[in-house]
């Protein structure tokens, strides 16, 4: 009878280390990996071992065991924490035990795939952590290399850390002790969702009133965040009509309108429709140049007349042109007009800007030449970037008189029919109303490039669509609108003058998702690579024959007296509405 022997439990670990595991070492052995494993929390059998590589297969081999050199295995006697090599594509350890003799916690099945999973963030972060140590002067010891290695690469860190903990009801409490200004949270808080979310709480409790019908959900405040927006609490929506088509210089235009008031799309689509029906319109570019005016001061006009002199010799010019073109890829120095007033002196500085409306291209070009002309002359005082001959956003004679932007011409002819079927009044009407209400009310009232009947209307409402600096709408609804009768009186010949409209397919609120998309409807979206100012020019010439369109559906509905009915019609939601009509 075959008697065996009473094994304790040390002698089972033991032939079932022989018989299950160091197969395994002899299967990767033979495979050519050197290798050496140690049993989690007991002491390590082997000084000569293997490295394994990574793969998905062997982390169950590897969740009751650990990587070590073969000196640490025997001298430590416990698993060490596991990172990784960077150097090598190998899991291993490259810190002394000493240096982590202190972590007592184990390495868990979870923590090995955390780091594999892990292994390419923390493989760049140790590449930009090797280019930044060759950039230094003397290298580190070895010791100190593994040391460093032992380190948790640290995250970007926010301006004030503490308030990603903090819940909003606590950043509310700072806001109101005067510790977080408003104007910082998006900064501080690294999301602009949640900070809008914030000040929308601190406004609501300061003025004791809610503000659910004013939305801030579903919109990327990312993109508002320090180009076009501060303090932002929501969103306007404005409805947006759409106009057309127009068939402007034999193509076809659908123009975008975004606007509050009932009847202006209708009007400017009926003005479309008669010009389209008619042949169509044309728009041409008259000039362009965006346009900025420092003024500066001397001590006596002396000094004044030498820098007139000096801008006026053409040597002078060149390198005036030179240094304003080198501050930009596209704005070009296109001219520039002196006016003296007193010891001031106020310099108009007129450049193409491509494609982007050019307010700031122009300006950074202006503060190049002043200084250049500081040089010049040592006791020139500049007073301010824009003295306000440029003009921008003020009505202006100059503007009326020189231009601003683009200077715009349009025209169409109005067959006869379709003015009666149309637009339902008479070539006659028409004319002799523009010239009693366009020409010669506009001329009693003293107005400066006013001298249309709502060209403002259709430049605002496409401003607003199309992401333009709705500001600008003061010169750049600048327009005279005239009308003849022609071909014998039969039909209406009709033109529109603009001589300052200020717009941009590139920059400002262009770029904005909504506003992107229509100009997209337009076909000017951004600019054209090798054709710049391109789109620009053309959007320009949509405004003007789009203020055309709705010139010509204007005064036809005054000529006619429809204005009044057309307006209760469109324009208003009342319970008496049908009331009202039947007494018009």
């Amino acid at each position: 009878m075959l008697v065996l022997p009473k094994l304790d439990i040390k002698d089972i670990f033991w032939i079932f280390y022989i018989v299950f595991l160091i197969p395994k070492l002899a299967f990767f052995s033979s495979f050519g990996y050197q290798t050496l494993m140690s049993v989690r929390e007991l002491f390590p059998f082997f000084k000569w071992g293997f490295n394994i590589r990574r793969s998905n297969f062997l982390v169950p081999i590897l969740s009751n065991n650990i990587i070590v050199t073969g000196e640490e295995a025997v001298s430590f006697e416990k698993p060490l924490p596991l990172i990784i090599d960077s150097s090598k594509n190998t899991l291993s350890v490259v810190c002394s035990a000493e240096s982590v003799s202190s972590q007592s916690s184990p390495v868990t099945e979870q923590d090995i795939i955390a780091v594999l999973l892990e292994k390419k963030n923390l493989q760049n972060q140790n590449y930009k952590q090797q280019q930044l140590q060759q950039q230094q002067p003397s290298q580190p010891s070895q010791q100190q290399e593994k040391e460093q290695h032992c380190k948790p690469t640290p995250s970007p860190q926010p301006v004030q850390q503490s308030l990603l903990y903090l819940s909003d009801r606590e950043i509310i409490t700072k806001i109101e002790k005067g510790e977080i200004p408003l104007y910082r949270l998006e900064a501080e808080l690294g999301d602009c969702n949640r900070a809008v979310e914030i000040r929308r709480a601190v406004l609501e409790k300061n003025i004791e009133k809610s503000i659910p019908e004013l939305p801030h959900t579903s919109y990327d405040f990312s993109k508002v965040l320090g180009a076009c927006c501060e303090n932002v609490i929501g969103y306007v929506p404005i409805p947006v009509g759409t106009a057309g088509p127009l068939m402007l210089n034999n193509q076809p235009v659908n123009i975008p309108m975004a606007t509050t008031e009932g009847c202006l799309v209708a009007s400017t689509h009926r003005g479309c429709r008669a010009i389209s029906e008619s042949g169509g319109a044309r728009a041409t570019i008259i000039s362009r140049g965006m346009t900025r005016a420092p003024v500066v001061r001397f001590p006596s006009i002396v000094g004044v007349g030498e820098c007139v002199e000096w801008l006026r010799e053409s040597n002078n010019y060149e390198t005036v042109k030179k240094e304003f073109d080198s501050t930009s890829r596209f704005a070009r120095l296109t001219g520039l007009k002196t006016t003296v007033a007193g010891r001031s002196l106020y310099i108009r500085f007129k450049c193409d800007t491509g494609d982007a409306m050019g307010m700031n291209m122009v300006s950074k070009g202006v503060e190049a030449v002043l200084n250049l002309l500081k040089n010049q002359f040592k006791d020139m005082e500049i007073l301010s970037l824009s003295g306000n001959m440029c003009t921008d956003k003020k009505p202006s004679a100059i503007n009326w008189i020189e231009g601003r932007g683009r200077t715009v011409v349009s025209e169409a002819i109005i067959s006869g029919e379709i003015v009666q079927k149309v637009l339902k009044t008479s070539v006659q009407a028409m004319v002799d109303l523009n010239i009693s209400k366009n020409l010669v009310g506009s001329a009693m009232a003293g107005s400066i490039g006013g001298f249309n009947a709502h060209a403002a209307n259709i430049v605002t409402a496409i401003f607003l669509a199309t992401g333009q600096d709705c500001a600008q709408n003061v010169e750049s609804s600048n327009c005279i609108t005239l009308m003849e009768a022609c071909n014998d009186g039969k039909d209406l010949y009709i033109t529109v003058t603009m001589p300052s409209i200020e717009v941009g397919t590139v920059g400002g609120g262009t770029f904005l998702p909504a506003q992107s998309s229509c100009l997209d409807i337009i076909g000017v979206k951004g600019s054209k690579p090798g054709f710049p100012g391109q789109n620009a020019d053309q959007l320009a010439r949509i405004v003007c024959a789009t203020v055309m369109a709705g010139e010509l559906s204007l005064m036809a509905a005054l000529s006619a007296g429809h204005l009044m009915k057309s307006h209760l019609q469109l324009n208003r939601k009342t319970s008496s509405i049908s009331l009202e009509l039947k007494s018009v």
